[in-house]
């Protein structure tokens, strides 16, 4: 069957007969947002399969953790959103009779590849925009169950989303696909709105204030500005002495909001790219309470993206396989824990500053932000005070005694120039004893320490060669 990405179609077809021939399967995956839906659309395919299997995480798939898959005593492991990077390891194993690997990833592959494969970017289709780990993953599980597998679109859309897959606001090429099977069996409902995090959680002057998509003077930063504007406006802003959100508010009062706001943005001068940027698309899982973080794709993944990066892998896989109760009301404390640390992460990079190169700018945070979070903030410090947008950054953090972590970011406009930071890293981090990997526009790599400025000065200079 052709599924919704007909490009992957043979590939997804020889993955899924390579899990039948086995009656236990491991499935080995990463801990983000991508991968934790990964992990839980595989687990769902393979319970319905009638396969036995057990799931393992893990923050970078480095030699030591694949060492550690092969010492589970699995035939066949399901590696899902990593894999690809680290084919050359894996294909070591694999022709040592370690185990056969089945890959379901979207990330840059290393140069060698296995039977088992199913990667966009070996068919010509994007894996940094058109198409996510939980995405292939689903491509795989409908090659394994067919129909009885859309369902679990809404948590593929939910890995592409929380991978920051979006561009204007909406979601491009395969996932759009995957997003329409899941509109198809009523799972998830689509429509243009507001294109601001918190739509669902947030009280109206919160998500105004804290919009980070655009800056609307006297309204973004401002939260006196964002109470006289919503003030200004025909809009019922509270109700039973409580603020209303954005999923309170009806659709006549959703257009009052949006109209207003778009005309604030142009009478203030704010482009207008980033003023059509105010409106996209919102992905809304339908069988979730209305006003809670799982009820918006985007919040969704910022709920997840808060469990495994504080090694409760476990909280964040039961959410993706349903469990509420005490799971979620773990990956709610998990979430609050998450947000201060990004908080007090990003104000310490604007307080301490970053360090300029030629060509890229960095901050090595040691200790003070835990390295399973530094990407983020990363991106996030990006445009704050003495923080060039139009340069990419690096964040170090310390991962053990003996390695840092650097997770790298940049734009896509810095792509179309032709930057590539997933073989930026990985060349970077091989010439000095480490190994990287990841997608054009963000990557990470884990580097011995001591070896952090030889590191930026490789990677300063790949950089420069990309871009001239």
């Amino acid at each position: 069957m052709n599924g919704p990405v007909p490009e992957l179609a043979d590939r997804a077809d020889r993955c899924a007969e390579a899990l039948r021939d086995d009656d236990a399967v491991l499935v080995a995956s990463h801990i983000d947002a991508d991968g934790l839906t990964s992990a839980g659309i595989a687990s769902q395919s393979l319970a319905r399969a009638g396969i036995d299997h057990e799931v393992f995480f893990s923050k970078q798939l480095d030699a030591s953790e694949l060492e550690r898959v092969a010492a589970t005593g699995y035939e066949t492991v399901l590696f899902t959103d990593f894999g690809s990077g680290q084919l050359d390891h894996i294909v070591a194993h694999e022709e040592a009779g370690d185990f056969v690997p089945v890959i379901a990833d979207h990330h840059q592959p290393a140069d060698a590849d296995t039977e088992y494969h199913l990667n966009p970017l070996l068919e010509g289709v994007d894996g940094s925009s058109d198409l996510s780990g939980a995405g292939a993953t689903y491509v795989l599980a409908r090659a394994l169950l067919g129909d009885d597998a859309k369902d679990l679109a809404a948590l593929a859309v939910v890995g592409a989303v929380g991978d920051r897959q979006t561009t204007d606001g909406e979601l491009t090429g395969a996932n759009v696909r995957i997003a329409e099977e899941g509109v198809e069996v009523g799972v998830l409902d689509t429509e243009k709105g507001l294109a601001l995090y918190g739509k669902q959680t947030r009280p109206l002057h919160k998500l105004l204030e804290y919009a980070s998509e655009v800056y609307v003077p006297g309204i973004t930063g401002d939260q006196q500005g964002a109470m006289r504007f919503l003030d200004s406006l025909d809009v019922e802003t509270h109700r039973d002495g409580e603020w209303r959100t954005w999923a309170d508010l009806d659709d006549e009062e959703r257009r009052t909001l949006v109209s207003a706001l778009i005309q604030r943005a142009v009478r203030n001068g704010v482009p207008a790219d980033q003023v059509d940027a105010l409106v996209g698309t919102t992905y809304t899982l339908a069988d979730e309470v209305a006003g809670t973080e799982l009820r918006d794709a985007s919040e969704f993944g910022t709920v997840l993206n808060a469990t495994a990066r504080y090694e409760r892998a476990d909280v964040g896989l039961a959410v993706c396989l349903g469990e509420r109760g005490e799971a979620l009301d773990a990956a709610q404390e998990l979430l609050r824990e998450h947000k201060r640390n990004l908080s007090r992460g990003v104000s310490w990079v604007v307080e301490e500053g970053v360090t300029r190169e030629q060509h890229v700018q960095w901050f090595h945070a040691g200790d003070r932000i835990r390295e399973t979070i530094v990407g983020i903030v990363a991106g996030m410090a990006v445009g704050e005070e003495g923080v060039d947008r139009d340069t990419p950054i690096l964040g170090f953090g310390y991962k053990d005694d003996e390695n840092v972590k650097v997770s790298a970011r940049a734009t896509h406009d810095l792509v179309e120039r032709g930057l590539d930071l997933s073989t930026v890293l990985r060349e970077a981090a091989q010439a000095v004893g480490g190994d990287g990997g990841g997608h054009t526009v963000a990557a990470g790599a884990t580097v011995p320490r001591g070896k952090e400025e030889e590191f930026v000065e490789r990677v300063d200079e790949h950089v420069g060669e990309q871009l001239s």
